[in-house]
């Protein structure tokens, strides 16, 4: 069993082993309204990024505004936690290999994204950098009936920003995890961010955000 670790390096508790998370896998483009409203192109097959575990921000610690981005967006997303290791996963066989579901924000600096994509540039720095990747603590898979009936949403103070179902991604949790493990042996631990809903938009120091699946309150904390 997969258990939270304390301490100054938290990871997870695996087997009585304190391990880190191996790798933290995200998912671009994984909603259409989404694709629209930052008029991107449709993808055939999932889009695939990386963050290092030094962007994961557990416990409702605070955000801190970077001072290196002027245009910091939250982009809600469910993550899934991996609690086996596997690789060229069959995609019936894809729910062996995950046993808890979470919710996390992706924080993209969006003007050192486009500064990026402008150039045909990698944007990682847009993406990785220290804090980008809050997480709440998980939610055991057997917790949800229907993997392809679930709903989630963000507040930013009081105010829902925004709404995201399963029902309406255009690759599914089976079919993600199988595709990624065509490419990148997936490891005990690792975290993978499943796209984000429309709505994305700016944070504000003072800021406070809240997330939630179905209506079970899954993380609170404040950008400083």
């Amino acid at each position: 069993m997969l258990t939270f670790a304390s301490g100054p390096r938290e990871g997870f508790v695996f087997a009585g082993i304190n391990i880190l998370p191996m790798k933290i896998i995200c998912i671009g483009r994984n909603y259409a309204a989404h694709i629209a409203e930052l008029n991107n192109e449709r993808p055939e097959e999932p889009v695939i990024f990386t963050k290092p575990d030094t962007a994961l921000l557990r416990h409702n610690d605070p955000f801190y505004y970077p001072e290196f981005s002027k245009d910091i967006h939250h982009e809600v997303e469910l993550v899934l936690r991996i609690s086996k290791e596997g690789k060229y996963i069959e995609e019936k066989f894809a729910h062996r290999y995950f046993d808890a579901i979470g919710l996390g924000i992706d924080f993209t600096a969006r003007d050192l994204q486009n500064k990026a994509k402008a150039k045909g540039l990698p944007w990682d720095l847009a993406k990785g950098f220290n804090g980008a990747a809050p997480v709440s603590e998980f939610l055991p898979v057997s917790d949800f009936p229907d993997l392809k009936n679930i709903h989630f949403h963000l507040k930013v103070n009081g105010q829902t920003r925004q709404k995201g179902h399963t029902a309406l991604m255009l690759f599914d949790f089976a079919y993600t995890l199988a595709y990624v493990s065509q490419f990148i042996t997936l490891k005990t631990g690792d975290l993978i961010f499943t796209g984000t809903p429309e709505g994305v938009g700016p944070v504000q120091v003072g800021d406070q955000l809240t997330g939630f699946i179905e209506e079970k309150q899954m993380f609170d904390f404040k950008v400083q």
